[in-house]
């Protein structure tokens, strides 16, 4: 998998792709993660991607040539074009599976007052991680590649991701680690009784029961 992301500040994901999964999976060729910077494609002689909207308003907007150049120059039939934006579709694990299936990801972030509209005719899904505003897509494009990255076949143990937080809408079960006493907190001794199906029984029970605490509006969507 390829993952081309376009933004005006490349130096912010230096610390993202030289540590921890990330890294490794770079290093063992299973992803390919680029920064690309807008800037490069701008043909003002000091780099400018942006400038103050029609009609006016505060804030200034990026302009439609730089990222048309930069995603002309690296798309291609297999390419999906994904704009970070407060206005796309809310992330969740889902959409990290689905996007998993494409062999080149361009992601364009958004930035200062917002983009040129003309821009979404390059896009072919917009995404927002929530409903908040940030400085710029950036961070959330970090967000979308780091979720898809780990479910590539060998970043990490496929049972890793399969029992995690969110599958069959759920979230995940307890987990705990040695001492087996700490303070007075016990493991529960179902984890510690080596009977795998009663651990599977009870790890179900926790995820139904902390969803309906903490998220109950994941078991309305739910298939129990």
């Amino acid at each position: 998998m390829k993952i081309d992301i376009l933004t005006i500040f490349p130096n912010m994901f230096e610390g993202f792709l030289n540590t921890s999964i990330i890294k490794r999976a770079i290093e063992d060729k299973l992803v390919e993660i680029n920064t690309i910077n807008i800037r490069d494609y701008s043909d003002y002689p000091n780099k400018k991607v942006d400038d103050y909207p029609f009609g006016g308003g505060g804030g200034m907007v990026l302009m439609p040539e730089p990222i048309y150049k930069a995603v002309e120059s690296i798309r291609t039939e297999d390419s999906l074009v994904v704009l970070m934006t407060p206005q796309g579709r809310t992330y969740y694990q889902e959409m990290a599976y689905e996007l998993l299936d494409y062999n080149h990801i361009i992601i364009i972030c958004g930035h200062y007052e917002g983009f040129d509209e003309r821009i979404l005719d390059l896009v072919d899904l917009e995404i927002s991680i929530g409903d908040y505003i940030l400085t710029g897509g950036e961070i959330p494009s970090m967000v979308i590649a780091d979720s898809i990255v780990r479910l590539v076949d060998g970043v990490i143990q496929k049972d890793s991701h399969i029992n995690e937080s969110f599958q069959n809408n759920l979230l995940d079960y307890p987990v705990y680690t040695k001492p087996q006493d700490f303070r007075g907190k016990k493991v529960p001794e179902v984890l510690i009784s080596g009977h795998h199906e009663n651990i599977r029984k009870w790890r179900l029970e926790q995820q139904i029961e902390k969803t309906k605490q903490r998220r109950p509006d994941l078991l309305e969507d739910g298939d129990l």
